[in-house]
């Protein structure tokens, strides 16, 4: 088990948009993001896969993470996830195919299985398909594609074949990590707004992975929500913003991230603090010294190989500077 001051640091992006904002808006800030992460060292900067939901403008992921690796030069830009049902497997090949081709060994293809959106927009981006596919059979097609061709292969992935773009196994459940420990890829766990599984699903997976040509041991990731301000309180206050969101969520009402509270009690039940509570129960806020311990503290518990970081505020500049701290006070 590593150490947590080896352990890496890396960043999921919603592009998301605050109220009052644009999706332009949202998109100018996550290029200037990566941008800074690159500079602070981060491994990776990935973007999340959502459909017909106001507060994300990450909907075209595959454009997305294209703009943002054509605006950053060393560090790793890819999905978190790209959810394969919405897709053909031969089109995801040809599109992180091209990203491979364009910036080789720095784009990496995670996968989901959920679609990422309501059932309405799920009908809307099925439409035609007559059954639920077979995401393990989805996953080894598209896998398929990105491995050198065979001679007998009629249909390719061009660009996209012999790329061997790195595949992730993504999830908030069991079944994602038994599907990656039995194709020996690396997991990254949803922990940062589905913790419930956390400790089963790694222990699965390390206790039945397989290794393979891709990955000789396992590798698991983690998701956390981390908001590190000088003053801890200050932390506290900025992070009000992300529990509306989920309160947002629970009630059905606006998804674009609002302005913190200074009291938090006048918005919601204690049921629905306790429900958000749970929701973010994998997060670490406060002053440097505090998110250090934390952090440190989720490691030693988790054992992960690397920690994806997902911070939102309302001001972009607050984002900055939380990124910004924690960069420096893992190093």
């Amino acid at each position: 088990m590593a150490a947590a001051a080896d352990v890496p640091l890396s960043i999921l992006d919603l592009a998301t948009i605050v109220s009052g904002a644009t999706a332009a808006d949202a998109l100018r800030n996550t290029t200037e993001l990566a941008r800074r992460a690159e500079e602070r060292g981060y491994r990776r900067f990935w973007l999340a896969e959502h459909h017909n939901m106001a507060g994300v403008a990450s909907s075209a992921t595959a454009v997305l993470i294209g703009h943002v690796a054509g605006a950053t030069r060393r560090i790793r830009v890819g999905s978190g996830g790209v959810m394969l049902p919405n897709h053909a497997p031969l089109v995801v090949a040809e599109q992180f195919g091209t990203l491979a081709t364009l910036y080789p060994d720095r784009i990496d293809l995670g996968l989901g299985r959920a679609p990422g959106t309501d059932p309405w927009t799920t009908h809307a981006l099925w439409r035609g398909r007559t059954e639920h596919d077979d995401f393990p059979a989805q996953v080894e097609e598209l896998r398929r594609y990105l491995a050198p061709a065979t001679p007998t292969q009629r249909v390719r992935a061009v660009p996209g074949q012999g790329t061997e773009v790195p595949v992730w196994i993504l999830g908030s459940s069991m079944f994602g990590a038994a599907l990656a420990a039995q194709l020996g890829l690396p997991y990254a766990f949803a922990s940062h707004f589905a913790p419930d599984l956390l400790h089963d699903a790694l222990t699965h997976y390390r206790d039945n992975f397989r290794p393979s040509a891709a990955l000789e041991r396992p590798y698991a990731m983690a998701g956390v929500n981390v908001l590190v301000a000088e003053d801890a309180a200050e932390a506290r206050r900025q992070f009000t913003s992300v529990q509306q969101r989920f309160l947002a969520l629970a009630r059905g009402g606006p998804q674009q991230l609002q302005p913190p509270k200074d009291d938090m009690a006048a918005v919601w039940s204690e049921a629905e603090r306790r429900m958000a509570d749970a929701k973010l129960s994998a997060s670490v806020v406060g002053d440097p010294a505090t998110v250090r311990r934390g952090l440190a503290e989720f490691v030693e518990r988790t054992g992960v190989s690397e920690l994806m970081v997902v911070t939102e505020t309302y001001d972009f500049a607050d984002r900055l500077r939380s990124y910004e701290l924690l960069a420096d006070l893992w190093n």
